[in-house]
């Protein structure tokens, strides 16, 4: 299976997520792609929608391996790969140096698609975090991190595809892990999508513009 593009996958996440509608939930969607998939899970399911901004922390000379990644969910949260960073021998200074950076990007993601909007408070709330899949899962990882530590009172992770390995990780640290595929072959995300064009932060703020909008029933 091969998800014709982000709306589809969202739209059949909806389906699989449908006890949730209209309950005390916020769908937490990480840009910029994730941000497509969840504007249609949080209208299909009558849910608010926000985001949270993750960052890969790179390896040294290596952008697209991750030692681990870093989220902004009401102040930042960071999981790390310990072990990877030992057995390569990075130093703490260039670990401390790439989160500054990242938190450099991050900022300004948030004054572009949040503004002053306030992050919601999601105590006691259900945080269903939503991608348009996940790979190393590392970004995953600290944003379900985060959410614990705001008290939240279940974490659902919503994503139309993750390689095996990392879906088990997730299942282990979220309380629900919805995952519409698995597939044994995984190489990267996009070779799931047909269509997996780049995303814009214009596309990313007319979304969240639609779906604050949009009528939401949060409670029940």
């Amino acid at each position: 299976m091969v998800f014709r593009d982000r709306e589809q996958a969202g739209g059949l996440l909806a389906e699989r997520l449908l006890s949730y509608q209209g309950r005390d939930a916020v769908v937490l969607a990480v840009p910029r792609g994730g941000v497509v998939v969840a504007y249609q899970v949080a209208t299909n399911l009558e849910l608010p929608l926000e985001v949270i901004i993750a960052r890969k922390i790179p390896a040294p000379g290596q952008p697209e391996l991750a030692i681990g990644a870093l989220v902004a969910m009401d102040g930042y949260h960071s999981v790390l790969n310990e072990e990877m960073i030992r057995s390569f021998g990075i130093s703490r200074q260039y670990v401390d140096e790439q989160i500054e950076r990242e938190k450099e990007e991050i900022e300004r993601r948030l004054r572009v698609y949040r503004g002053d909007r306030p992050f919601p408070n999601l105590m006691h709330r259900t945080a269903m975090l939503v991608d348009d899949g996940v790979a190393t899962g590392y970004t995953m990882r600290a944003a379900i991190a985060a959410a614990r530590h705001l008290d939240v009172a279940q974490v659902v992770v919503a994503i139309p595809v993750a390689p095996p390995d990392t879906f088990e990780q997730l299942f282990e640290e979220a309380d629900l892990v919805v995952c519409l595929m698995t597939p044994p072959d995984f190489m990267a995300v996009g070779q799931w999508y047909e269509d997996f064009a780049q995303v814009s932060d214009e596309e990313v703020v007319e979304l969240l513009r639609r779906a604050e909008a949009a009528p939401a029933v949060t409670s029940g």
